[in-house]
């Protein structure tokens, strides 16, 4: 007996990967004031005049072993924090890369 099919998507919803741009048109500054999470309400705007666009790297998985509380901590911040422990540390690797000297190398005479 053949598996049923799944129901199939709406087709008012776009589809992975793509955004839907006459929705996203119709969206008012109050709207993303009000949806917007709270670590992103009223940030300077000074802060985008340092901003860098930063195109996304494929990941890859890998096992870490860390500590229990730092596990608990970023699971208490909801999904995606595996993501968010990834941003931490790309923030220290920027940070050391840019404050670590590249160095020298010498010259055959």
């Amino acid at each position: 007996m053949p598996k049923p099919s799944k129901p199939s998507a709406s087709k008012a919803s776009p589809t992975k990967g793509r955004a839907d741009l006459a929705r996203l048109k119709r969206v008012t500054e109050a709207e993303i004031q009000r949806t917007s999470p709270a670590e992103l309400r009223d940030l300077p705007d000074t802060l985008w005049q340092s901003a860098r666009v930063v195109s996304p790297v494929s990941k890859q998985a890998i096992s870490i072993r860390l500590d229990r509380d730092v596990v608990e901590f970023f699971r208490a911040k909801g999904p995606r924090y595996q993501s968010q422990i990834n941003a931490v540390l790309r923030s220290y690797v920027d940070h050391v890369a840019a404050s670590t000297p590249t160095p020298r190398r010498k010259r055959a005479v």
